[in-house]
Parts: structure tokens; sequence; C-alpha cells
């Protein structure tokens, strides 16, 4: 299967959206095929984009709750090729699997860090509380919210990807006080913060 990549003008390459419904479906599709159905949330820029954010996406990423979901997943994506065999990471706390399917690079991880919040995007409550369905073909996929994506791409500096979240942010609307709390639980500085409300504060509605 043939992936179209969009040059991102940075020496990057983007993914489209059908190329990642595709792989996200075809997953899903083999894990109901296994009879498995471990509970997950889509996260990354892949969520994103889902949600209707134009912005550099480079893989699907998957976000269980167990190790053993990890093994999962990985069991029913057996028959396409796997470019990171199930794993711990100790570095980052992480069990971590990498398949390729349909072209794209699917990765399945836990995220195994203590934290008492709820506005983290991978760790804790957050993903598991703050989450959206979107439909994927035969399936309806639960992805984090983009007030915990952009407070992750804020905290990482990166303006390719908060500038499109901003943007979509403030035209579509968002939940003010969770963002707040997630810039807050990010550790984000005041005026980062600032930047943020007056973006959003300029928004058309």
């Amino acid at each position: 299967m043939m992936v179209t990549l969009i040059d991102m003008g940075m020496g990057e390459a983007s993914l489209r959206l059908h190329d990642v419904t595709s792989a996200l479906d075809t997953t899903l599709t083999a894990l109901r095929a296994a009879g498995a159905d471990p509970m997950y949330r889509m996260g990354g820029t892949g969520a994103a984009l889902l949600q209707g954010v134009h912005l550099p996406v480079g893989d699907v990423d998957l976000l269980v709750a167990r190790r053993e979901d990890v093994d999962t997943v990985a069991a029913a994506l057996s028959s396409f090729p796997c470019l990171y065999a199930a794993s711990w990471l100790p570095e980052s706390s992480q069990y971590f699997a990498r398949y390729e399917v349909n072209g794209v690079h699917v990765e399945i991880s836990t995220v195994e860090q203590e934290t008492d919040s709820d506005e983290m995007e991978c760790i804790g409550r957050g993903p598991w509380q703050h989450y959206v369905l979107i439909p994927c073909g035969a399936h309806r996929v639960p992805v984090v919210r983009l007030e915990l994506r952009l407070a992750t791409e804020l905290l990482r500096d990166r303006s390719d990807r908060y500038e499109p979240l901003l943007d979509h942010m403030a035209a579509q609307g968002c939940d003010a006080d969770l963002l707040h709390r997630a810039m807050t639980a990010r550790g984000l500085s005041a005026e980062r913060r600032r930047m943020v409300h007056d973006r959003l504060a300029r928004s058309p509605a």
C-alpha cells in the first residue's frame, strides 16, 4: 500500500489523514478479529489530526494501561512487519512495541510514571478521563483531547505543532479550564500561558 507523505517544508514529512485512518482501522479490525478488546487511547499528533488539526504527523500512537495489552495488540498485528518487539524501556518507563501497518508506524505502549494529576497527555488519569470519540472506519476511536496535546507541544516548544493547535482551538473553541490546568501541570511559564490566552481570546466566536 502506498503511503502519501506531505512535505512540511522543514525537511520533515507528514502522513495524510487517510494514511492514519487506514492504519488505525486495520489495527483495530485485527484486534477485533482476534477477539481482543483492550482499553486504549490514541494520543500524539495523529490524535490531533483525527480531530481536524492540520499538523505534522509521523506515526500512530496507542496508549494502553497494562503491559499485557501491548502484548495483545502485538499478537493481533503479528502478520505485519515488527519494527520493535515488545520490550521494557527503562529510560522512559514504557513497555513499548512498534509495527508497520499499511506503511504507517503504529506504536503501542504503556507509560508507567506515577502522578496524581489528571492533566497530562500520557501519564496518570489524564488520557483516560479527557478524551473524545472519533469515527474511524467501523470503529469509534477514543482520542486524547486537544487541550492536553497542546500543553505537551508547548512544553516541547514545537511551534509547527502548537501553532496549528492554537489556530484550530481559537476557531473551534476549547475547554479553557482544562487547558489552564494542563499548562500549569506542565510547569509552563506565565508568559507562555498569557500568549496562549491572548491567541485563544482572538477567537472569531
